[in-house]
């Protein structure tokens, strides 16, 4: 209706932000010419961003907008591979078999990927930051332990993300909904009407 062509690119669901980045840029390069703005949710906002600074990317995009990633990680990241590790020893094994994103997910891994991926000249880059409480909206009850363990780490959260992780270049909205309702997976936010407005808001920038 706004007269915006989309495309979905698909990645490897578990894979490293690296071979993510790769299905993401080779989708990006496949689309006829021109630049484009990607609207990514989550991990798929890492996934750009080494796309764009470290495979050549960004002569291809005009903005990046992400939405609940966590650019700095996430603590429910780092405690899942502590007690994966602690309790079955498998932490290693995971991230050789297909955990390797759980474990870009952890704070420390966030370090060194925000030193080593700059943002690039010309791209325009803004987030989204999604919080809940658990008592004043609706929260899918397998995401109220990871708010609950957040929450007494002092962390406004989306029960998956904290807020302060999830900013990243201009803030252009601050919603309140869950880590899955900002994708329309559970109740709680008009997806659609975010995702209208954030194409509006890069009209209006003529990205």
């Amino acid at each position: 209706a706004l007269g915006v062509e989309v495309s979905a690119p698909s990645v490897p669901p578990v894979a490293a932000i690296a071979a993510r980045a790769e299905a993401l840029a080779a989708h990006v390069r496949g689309l006829p010419s021109g630049k484009v703005n990607i609207i990514a949710h989550s991990m798929g906002g890492l996934d750009a961003r080494y796309a764009i600074s470290r495979l050549g990317l960004a002569d291809r995009v005009a903005a990046l907008v992400t939405i609940g990633t966590p650019h700095r990680g996430t603590p429910v990241a780092d405690a899942g591979m502590a007690a994966l590790g602690a309790t079955v020893g498998l932490g290693p094994l995971l991230a050789m078999v297909g955990f390797k994103a759980f474990l870009d997910l952890t704070e420390k891994s966030a370090v060194a990927l925000n030193r080593e991926v700059r943002d690039a000249p010309g791209v325009y880059y803004a987030s989204v930051i999604g919080t809940v409480d658990g008592e004043k909206g609706p929260v899918h009850p397998l995401l109220r332990p990871t708010l609950r363990f957040l929450r007494g780490r002092g962390a406004a959260s989306d029960g998956m993300v904290p807020a302060d992780s999830q900013r990243w270049g201009k803030v252009i909205a601050r919603i309140r909904a869950d880590h899955w309702a900002q994708i329309g997976w559970t109740e709680g936010l008009d997806a659609p009407a975010l995702y209208r407005r954030l194409c509006e808001h890069l009209r209006a920038r003529r990205c």
